[in-house]
């Protein structure tokens, strides 16, 4: 079996002596399995273990030994000689970083350690490096289960249970659970068994659950149910074309085929042209789950907090792919980066999220909004990062009209073609498709306070009393098309008029 990408990072950096090796997992007994596996097969060392209630566990002569004292916890090292082949693993050592005792010793140690074969290994579920060690630790995430992991826990799971279950529906169990911890995809199935006592395809709805409920506990993704489809986008022609042709993209076909999964899209345009529609859009067109990152929640007080919730966010849409991750209004939060007086914290995330961006194997469709191109870090227009930036404008009279039938077959679907959509349209220039749907429903208060269904007048006594955003925003609007005309970004929709 070929080597995982943590078993390769882990195995370069032991034997590139890095002495001190930082490992951010929510999996603390996957982590330690994982680990004796390949320290085992790959480096032939001897394996201690640490904790601050037990101390050192699994070697009869330290047994016990610097419980309660993470600083005593070091000491194991001047105890071994100097050629031991040693990996010593200390469980939630981060918490004790900010230690000036713990600091210094640890400062020595890596002097000493240089030029013997040990390492030692923190674990824990937070990333938080003081200034003054990170440059004597190597950073490493232990990624989600994979596909495969997965695959064959289940089958050991049923195996050990006694429950047959067929191939087609093992696979769509396997899809259906990453992005889950072992541990909760155990505690899943053994709700399912209690249950059930089955395993069939309206079980699945339960490991749905549970996954929409730890997205939702990371406080920074959520789990985006939709229904949209693209008959509800009015106009964006190119947009839609483009779409449909990469609709089977993430499809075992197009891996066949050679075709590597597409990366994703910055849509970018004022407020209310379909920026956020598309997303969902896509999402459901494309039959994938649909996951909305909350890039202002990212951004903790801690010092390497956020890098650490911007790690995790990459690490749960890894494990979710193919998905579609949402990053909604991004240039509200990386805008003006260099004014930002947060000691380089948005640098620094910024910096982890495009190098995900440029380096990504995995199937997570990113889809990105922007109201103003002007305020995003040129980084993020660099070409090789997404595939395409679209730019959305205000809807020409073609697709105004198809907005005002996508809006009014909703509303009145057994009559709507009674309304004037030809001299509606006209008459809402430079109205975006949020504002067409808002004239709609202003018209719909007016003719319900008076006890009768809205027709045509309404809607116009509504958008005479409208003021739209572009009127506002035309300096915006004109900068926008600029850069269409140039090409550096493509028109989201024809140039019908």
């Amino acid at each position: 079996m070929p080597k995982s990408y943590f078993e390769r990072e882990f195995v370069l950096s032991v034997k590139s002596y890095c002495s001190i090796i930082y490992i951010h997992s929510y999996e603390e007994d996957r982590l330690e399995n994982s680990l004796k596996q390949i320290i085992k097969k790959e480096l032939n060392y001897s394996l201690y273990s640490w904790d601050f209630v037990r101390g050192y566990v699994g070697n009869p002569n330290d047994v016990g030994f610097a419980a309660n004292n993470p600083l005593q916890a070091l000491d194991l090292v001047d105890q071994l000689t100097n050629n031991s082949s040693a990996a010593i693993i200390l469980k939630d050592f981060h918490l004790f970083l900010k230690d000036l005792g713990v600091q210094r010793k640890l400062k020595n140690l890596v002097q000493v350690l240089k030029n013997q074969p040990k390492v030692l290994i923190i674990t824990g579920t937070e990333i938080n490096i003081p200034i003054a060690l990170r440059d004597i630790i190597t950073l490493l995430d232990f990624p989600l289960a994979g596909e495969l992991e997965i695959y064959q826990e289940l089958n050991q799971l049923f195996q050990v249970t006694g429950i047959t279950v067929d191939s087609i529906l093992l696979q769509k169990f396997t899809r259906a659970c990453q992005g889950l911890s072992i541990d909760r995809i155990r505690t899943a199935f053994s709700q399912i068994f209690i249950q059930y006592g089955k395993i069939s395809e309206e079980t699945l709805e339960l490991i749905l659950k549970e996954k929409k409920n730890i997205i939702s506990q990371t406080q920074i993704l959520e789990f985006y149910p939709n229904k949209e489809s693209i008959n509800d986008i009015g106009g964006l022609v190119n947009l839609k074309e483009w779409l449909l042709r990469r609709s089977d993209a993430f499809s075992d076909k197009a891996k066949r085929y050679g075709l590597p999964s597409p990366k994703g899209l910055l849509l970018v345009g004022i407020q209310g042209t379909g920026k956020s529609l598309t997303a969902k859009v896509i999402a459901n067109e494309w039959g994938l789950p649909l996951i909305r990152l909350d890039v202002g929640k990212i951004f903790g007080g801690i010092v390497g907090e956020s890098e650490s919730r911007m790690r995790q966010a990459i690490q749960v849409s890894e494990a979710m792919a193919p998905c579609v991750l949402w990053i909604d209004e991004i240039d509200k939060v990386f805008s003006s980066i260099e004014v930002k007086g947060d000691s380089g914290t948005t640098g620094r995330v910024l910096a982890t999220f495009l190098t995900w961006l440029s380096e990504k194997k995995s199937p997570v469709f990113v889809v990105a909004t922007a109201n103003n191109i002007n305020l995003l870090p040129i980084e993020i227009l660099r070409k090789g990062r997404l595939d395409e930036i679209f730019f959305l404008g205000l809807p020409n009279l073609k697709e105004r009209e198809m907005i005002f039938q996508v809006h009014l077959e909703k509303k009145r679907p057994t009559n709507w073609f009674t309304y004037d959509i030809v001299y509606l349209s006209q008459m809402t220039e430079n109205f975006s498709g949020a504002e067409i749907e808002q004239v709609i429903i202003e018209a719909m208060h007016l003719a319900f306070s008076q006890q009768r269904d809205f027709k045509t007048p309404d809607i116009l006594e509504a958008i005479n009393s409208f003021v739209p955003l572009a009127d506002t925003y035309k300096e915006q609007i004109q900068i926008l098309q600029e850069w269409v005309v140039s090409g550096r970004i493509r028109n989201a929709s024809t140039n019908n008029t």
